[in-house]
């Protein structure tokens, strides 16, 4: 039975989480479940492991009572050679329990691994970085737990009535203390559960805030030092440390104060045991042999006890990390598949559009409605908060609405599949970051199974194929930790072809000449007048006007409403014929970067 388990286990480690793993809705308890049948083996396993722990006892028993009264070597050896065998059998039995406890929690990894990390990339208002991927961790401490040695000592715990009951076989006074001995170790333990829970909470808080402040700092180390910030940022991360170290300091003081109590009680029990055992001994009560396997045996029942009391802190530490790992799983969306739909041309239908940023109740976009078609650029021109970025993130459904919808070829972007939606849109954002990999990764979007030939169409689109090769290793250059090695304008030129890759049908570029000098500029624009003419739909939000000259629609917003919307030249007109000095300074750049326009769609044609 125990190979059969084994290898269900190994069989079943490999399968990911998906609706055939089991887990609909992924979460810690149901990881447990899944694994019901090495649980219960392992309770199995217990049991005879347990039962071959009175193994030494007895031999002690027969030792004193029989071989030691008779004289008898042949009894000695046959007992010897028995007792060989079965702890011989028994620590085969305690390999195979731990090698099924390892595999459990392998299986836990696997069940809870990929839908724990598809919740740490989605998109979640007011958590920081440092505090969605401790998740990550927490899953790496519980499978760490659950192959430790707490599961094999809970296991054991059921066991220790059946040693006092043969303590109380033995004698009445021997099982009596057995059993003070074991209250004794309960209340310990239930004090260290109280006297540590609260603080080891309130210390975990202040460290998910304390790795969340430093990765704040790490990503913004330049302006720190750039202003002589660095001592007093110092100093306000070292304030939470401290209080981090004298909370975890409090924690060990009480678990370590349990843990030696504990030890020195049971040290104390064993010899109460003896002390018990001579006495009755001495009154001929019990015979020399149950005297030994008497002390033998209480101290193999407290020994679980024990044992759970010295990892109680890992204990206390574990749970909070699955109460973690629950809330952020319970948080994430329930993942749905839904049925490939054709691939789109580019129709996208806005229609009385409302929303937000995450975790905000403030409404930015109000009653937004308009409709481009393939081959149709619209440049959305705003002043700063106004949900230009705003309006970009809710066309690539990264942020859901308050109200309205979006439609991309008649379907709601909810209803896409969310691989098939992200490979038909390409997305430039505002805060441009590439991510460790060579330039050709960044291109593809790290899929595994990109082709050269796509790589190379993708960055001759974004006219960005010249500035690779000039880079030491083209387009095998490792980018580093955020594209660190890269300026900013070559950092937004690359992720340009990014958005490219697989030649999206609609395509949002949000302030996608915010770092670029005025060659990268013009080559943003022959970009997007090349793909006007092979059909694709853009959305452009950019402070500049010289954007305008490449697109044929334009929307003006103000305050997140939609006030213009139309042909670039209609809007122009009516705003240079209301007399607005700020848009006819706009309106005459963006005249002279229409015919720039119009001459490089003529030249790209």
């Amino acid at each position: 039975m125990t190979t059969q388990t084994i290898a269900h286990l190994e069989r079943s480690s490999a399968q990911l989480v998906s609706p055939a793993a089991g887990l609909a809705k992924p979460s810690v308890a149901g990881a447990w479940r899944a694994c019901r049948s090495a649980v219960l083996a392992t309770a199995a396993i217990s049991l005879v492991t347990n039962l071959l722990m009175l193994s030494g006892p007895l031999f002690m028993l027969q030792i004193y009572d029989r071989v030691l009264a008779s004289g008898s070597v042949e009894t000695l050896v046959a007992l010897l050679v028995l007792v060989i065998v079965l702890f011989a059998f028994m620590g085969l039995l305690e390999l195979i329990r731990a090698r099924v406890l390892t595999l459990v929690g392998l299986r836990i990894d696997r069940l809870l691994g990929a839908a724990l990390f598809q919740s740490v990339l989605s998109i979640a208002p007011a958590v920081g970085s440092a505090r969605r991927t401790q998740v990550l961790s927490d899953l790496e401490q519980i499978k760490q737990f659950a192959a430790g040695p707490v599961p094999a000592a809970v296991f054991d715990v059921p066991w220790m009535p059946i040693y006092f009951a043969i303590l109380f076989l033995f004698h009445s006074l021997l099982g009596l203390v057995a059993v003070c001995g074991a209250v004794v170790l309960i209340v310990l333990s239930i004090v260290n559960e109280v006297l540590s829970r609260g603080a080891l909470a309130e210390a975990s808080r202040l460290t998910a805030r304390s790795l969340t402040f430093a990765e704040a700092g790490r990503r913004n180390a330049e302006t720190l030092h750039a202003m002589g910030m660095t001592g007093f940022f110092g100093q306000k991360w070292l304030q939470d440390h401290r209080q981090i170290v004298s909370l975890h300091l409090r924690v060990s003081d009480i678990a370590g104060t349990v843990a030696v109590s504990s030890r020195v009680i049971r040290m104390l029990l064993q010899s109460l045991v003896l002390a018990a055992g001579a006495y009755l001994a001495i009154e001929q009560a019990i015979t020399a042999g149950v005297l030994v396997a008497a002390s033998i045996i209480m101290s193999r029942a407290l020994a679980p006890v024990e044992q759970l009391i010295g990892q109680w802190r890992n204990v206390l530490a574990v749970r909070q990390a699955v109460r973690r790992v629950e809330e952020h799983l319970r948080q994430a969306p329930a993942w749905q598949r839904r049925m490939a739909l054709p691939r789109p041309r580019g129709v996208l239908t806005v229609t009385d559009v409302y929303a937000a940023p995450l975790g905000s109740p403030e409404i930015v976009l109000k009653g937004l409605s308009f409709a481009l078609s393939p081959g149709q650029a619209l440049a959305v021109v705003a002043p700063s908060a106004s949900g230009k970025s705003t309006l970009g993130r809710v066309l690539v459904g990264v942020w859901p609405l308050r109200r309205g919808d979006v439609r991309l070829d008649g379907a709601a972007l909810d209803q896409w599949d969310k691989g098939q939606l992200g490979r038909a849109i390409g997305y430039l954002p505002q805060d441009v970051e590439l991510f460790d990999g060579t330039i050709a990764e960044n291109i593809a979007r790290f899929d595994p199974h990109f082709t050269d030939e796509q790589v190379l169409a993708a960055a001759s689109r974004a006219n960005v194929h010249d500035l690779i090769l000039r880079l030491p290793q083209g387009y095998e250059t490792q980018v580093g930790e955020s594209g660190g090695v890269l300026s900013g304008g070559q950092r937004q030129r690359i992720a340009l072809a990014r958005a490219l890759y697989g030649d999206p049908a609609l395509i949002v570029l949000d302030e996608p000449n915010s770092n670029l000098d005025s060659e990268g500029e013009q080559a943003l624009c022959d970009a997007i007048a090349s793909l006007r003419g092979r059909g694709h739909t853009i959305v452009v939000m950019s402070h500049r006007a010289s954007i305008i000259g490449a697109v044929d629609q334009l929307m003006v917003l103000r305050d997140g409403r939609q006030v213009g919307f139309g042909p670039k030249e209609v809007v122009l007109r009516k705003y240079l014929m209301a007399g607005s000095s700020r848009l006819d300074a706009v309106s005459s750049q963006a005249s002279v970067a229409s015919r720039a326009g119009r001459a490089a769609s003529k030249a790209a044609s």
